[in-house]
């Protein structure tokens, strides 16, 4: 077995039932106020993107499928403030939308246990837009 089929077998989703006719997108949301480089905040929207995929594979299989089949859309947002995670996350969970927060290290450029990054999804684009559609693109 090669490598892509191995990998493949480990992340992908178990096939479902349920039906996702909509778009569907990964979000995620950067906090500005921690001033990060340009390298940070890649390497921040990294570990949200990946830890979000692998979460929703989980719990929203099906709108995985639907990601990956789809090209796996992804956006990056941006928010002043950590505190504005809080809200964001509240509503995400009320609309049944996967999160993921990473909290930094610590070991370069910011202290441990920031909040970096906040990503959202899979999930359906509409509901993604209607929960972030307030935040302006990265």
């Amino acid at each position: 077995m090669g490598l892509r089929s191995f990998l493949h077998r480990l992340t992908a989703p178990k096939p479902s039932h349920r039906s996702v006719d909509a778009p569907v997108k990964l979000v995620c949301v950067v906090n500005q106020s921690l001033k990060m480089g340009k390298g940070k905040i890649a390497a921040q929207v990294g570990h949200a993107s990946v830890q979000a995929f692998l979460n929703a594979g989980v719990t929203h299989p099906s709108e995985v499928e639907v990601w990956l089949a789809s090209g796996q859309k992804k956006i990056c947002l941006k928010t002043p403030e950590a505190k504005d995670f809080d809200a964001l996350q509240k509503e995400a969970r009320r609309l049944d939308v996967p999160t993921h927060l990473v909290h930094d290290a610590g070991h370069t450029q910011i202290p441990a246990g920031s909040q970096t990054v906040l990503a959202l999804g899979p999930f359906d684009e509409t509901v993604l837009d209607e929960l972030t559609g307030h935040l302006k693109l990265l």
